[in-house]
């Protein structure tokens, strides 16, 4: 399929990022898949035809530039990018970890900001393209067991608002996605209940059925996402008794 669109994903073997992968495949895209799991990587390649795969760790920036470089030499130039790769530890406050907070920010935040680093260029110059940032609901506000994670996430949303305003008229589409509870091996570490979870097709078609959008959120499932905006919207004096509450009974 020479002429098909190209988008390059991160986290492309597991979760979200393999079913991408599957679905925008079988939508006719060109995909180029990346992964610190050469092995899944490969075996994910080997599973959806003309799927070029790219090992990757996202916490080296000089890696991310040869990637971009690797696959737009092969493949194309990238039209979407889906910048997926992610990790997640709950963390207690009693078990606080310093060195957690730096793992995650590695992957979570830094590896957008050397997919950007590498991406965004190319994609100013040709004047075309759409960039989806994966950032999360445990963005909008403090969440119990989550500050490590949801602190990533935050800045993830703030970064994506900050390029989207700057780039407005260019041809370039940043986006942010945020999911609620989807169900990977990442989520199986909670021992809380988890609302409206949904399974990773799901929310791999929510977001492929959104590309090309005109709005800046990708936010899925709806009735729980909203609650949660709303959530963001209330006093302190409000918010954190009502946190409370809603952990006692989870």
């Amino acid at each position: 399929m020479p002429n098909a669109r190209l988008a390059w994903i991160t986290g492309a073997s597991a979760g979200i990022g393999r079913a991408l992968c599957t679905q925008l495949a079988t939508a006719g895209w060109q995909v180029a898949a990346s992964a610190r799991g050469e092995a899944r990587l490969r075996t994910l390649a080997d599973s959806v035809s003309g799927l070029g795969a790219y090992p990757l760790d996202v916490t080296d920036a000089q890696a991310c530039e040869w990637t971009v470089a690797a696959i737009e030499d092969a493949q194309g130039p990238i039209e979407l990018a889906v910048f997926n790769a992610g990790d997640y530890r709950p963390m207690a406050a009693a078990d606080f970890d310093a060195a957690l907070f730096r793992q995650l920010a590695e992957v979570n935040y830094l590896g957008v900001v050397h997919g950007l680093a590498a991406v965004l260029p190319r994609m100013r110059a040709r004047g075309r393209g759409e960039i989806l940032i994966m950032a999360s609901v445990a963005g909008y506000r403090g969440l119990p067991l989550a500050a490590p994670y949801g602190a990533t996430k935050a800045a993830l949303i703030s970064l994506a608002e900050s390029l989207r305003a700057e780039l407005d008229g260019t041809g370039v589409a940043i986006r942010v996605v945020n999911p609620g509870f989807v169900r990977t091996a990442l989520t199986a570490q909670n021992a809380f209940r988890m609302p409206a979870l949904m399974e990773v097709d799901d929310a791999a078609r929510a977001i492929v059925d959104a590309i090309g959008g005109r709005g800046f959120e990708i936010t899925f499932p709806k009735r729980f996402t909203y609650a949660l905006k709303l959530l963001r919207m209330l006093p302190y004096a409000l918010y954190f008794p009502l946190i409370r509450r809603m952990t006692r009974q989870a």
